[in-house]
């Protein structure tokens, strides 16, 4: 069952009622590739199931993705219709607008030069595009088979039977959609899905932690996904005095590296949070922490029917792979998925050691490549150097060298022409000065003059955490304009 925090659950007869009315219209109307905006709720679900049922494969958008990396994901997928719940958004990609799932909702016929059956491997049923470490991410495909089996592994893993799930994070990710909301129904429990500005969300950034709590009262859960921002947020309110429900009996974090010490914070204030790690390429999860089988400071041990096994250092997953990437035939049919993280396992149990790729993933579990973020802002003529940082950080900062004549002035309006441009999780909330040219900093560029990160955030690490600190004292300067 499905419902809101405050309001009626959706029975089971009447989501079926509306999943199955949904799946009849889009089988009529013959589409072949769906495109689905909308904001979580009932309705999302709805799509999703009735999605399955007609078997059209399912693209959902993710609200926090800019314009650009829509129109990005429904072009190379070939949608040729979306669902949206709001008639505004979805006239600005068609014409001709449909009210479907009792008016919930208006579906819009895309004009589209591709066909999805050319450009998805056989058997898609949801094609997921994550936030993307550049600009035109790519999409992974995977089958309803796939996920519904990941969800029932997920079920018996985390051991809840029945579960009260809240569901806090998107639904278009696949860490909230499999491991939350399908792990929850399978478990016989239900699902509860409010929207998100009603969670306290401005896009992809928590603004207002109080509506978060409140929520969180009046559901009353069994069970949460959290990445490590959000998890951050219920440890500092529990440290000024809020009470998380007693209701709570298992609380996954995942999306970036979680310190064990902010598990055992939050565990003495009664969130009994467990650490997994996954990626979509997998269908969300690959390892995970339980009651049962339990070490924090590593990502649990993996579910039983995944193999892992490691490339030089690199972790490989085996078991349960993706039908491959979107418009990329020679990605099709692989057995195994090369996940680029570094690794080992103790005693059963996952340890991760980094990234063989140079991403910063954000504490809200967002992807983000530094170099595409310093190439928008690098082409400004205010800008001579630009560092970008944000790794287990709630959003990104910027260390910048002024070119000459510059002014304060001028590289906050070109930081505000870069924000307009990039997705909200990718946008820069406060930059500061370089103190010095890197080039005169001991370390910090390699022979033909890249930047050695770890060795510049080592350097200044003094600076970067004070560009994160409320209240410093330091004439940090912060790019509001761009962010309201």
């Amino acid at each position: 069952m499905v419902g809101v925090a405050e309001g009626p659950i959706l029975c089971l007869s009447e989501l079926d009622r509306r999943t199955s009315a949904l799946a009849t219209e889009l089988s009529e109307r013959a589409i072949n590739c769906l495109a689905l905006d909308a904001d979580n709720g009932p309705a999302w679900l709805v799509a999703d199931l009735a999605c399955q049922r007609a078997r059209i494969p399912l693209l959902p958008l993710p609200g926090f993705f800019s314009d650009s990396q829509k129109c990005h994901a429904m072009t190379a997928t070939g949608a040729d219709a979306l669902i949206s719940d709001r008639t505004c958004t979805a006239s600005r990609w068609g014409r001709t607008i449909f009210p479907v799932d009792d008016n919930a909702m208006v579906l819009t016929y895309l004009p589209t030069g591709q066909r999805a059956n050319d450009r998805l491997p056989p058997g898609t049923g949801k094609i997921t595009f994550t936030s993307g470490s550049t600009g035109t991410p790519k999409g992974v495909c995977l089958s309803n088979g796939q996920l519904l089996h990941q969800a029932a592994t997920l079920a018996l893993a985390a051991g809840q039977d029945s579960p009260r799930h809240l569901c806090l994070l998107p639904l278009p990710m696949l860490l909230e959609n499999v491991a939350g909301a399908y792990t929850a129904m399978v478990a016989g429990g239900q699902a509860i899905v409010p929207a998100l500005d009603r969670l306290g969300f401005n896009g992809s950034t928590l603004v207002d932690p109080g509506a978060l709590l409140r929520a969180i009262d009046t559901a009353a859960p069994q069970t949460m996904i959290l990445v490590p921002r959000l998890l951050e947020v219920l440890v500092s309110a529990c440290e000024q005095g809020w009470s998380p429900p007693e209701s709570l009996r298992f609380v996954a974090v995942g999306g970036s590296r979680v310190p064990p010490a902010q598990i055992h914070r939050a565990r003495t204030h009664g969130i009994p949070v467990y650490e997994g790690y996954g990626l979509s390429e997998c269908a969300s999860v690959v390892s995970l922490n339980t009651p049962a089988n339990d070490r924090p400071g590593t990502a649990g041990k993996p579910l039983p029917h995944l193999t892992v096994t490691f490339d030089r250092g690199e972790l490989t997953v085996a078991g349960n792979p993706f039908l491959g990437y979107v418009g990329e035939p020679r990605s099709w049919g692989q057995e195994t998925v090369a996940t680029g993280d570094l690794g080992e396992m103790e005693d059963g149990f996952l340890v991760l050691r980094g990234r063989r790729k140079n991403l910063l993933v954000s504490s809200y579990g967002r992807n983000i490549s530094p170099e595409w973020v310093e190439s928008e802002i690098l082409a400004g003529p205010a800008i001579a150097d630009c560092i970008v940082f944000g790794d287990a950080r709630p959003w990104p900062v910027a260390l910048v060298q002024a070119a000459p004549g510059a002014t304060d002035h001028d590289i906050n309006r070109w930081l505000a022409h870069c924000n307009r441009t990039l997705p909200d999780y990718a946008r820069v909330h406060r930059w500061q000065h370089l103190p010095s040219p890197l080039a005169d900093v001991p370390g910090a560029l390699t022979a033909n003059g890249r930047p050695r990160r770890e060795a510049i955030t080592r350097y200044y690490r003094r600076i970067l955490d004070d560009l994160y600190a409320e209240g410093t004292t330091l004439p940090a300067h912060a790019c509001k304009e761009t962010l309201d």
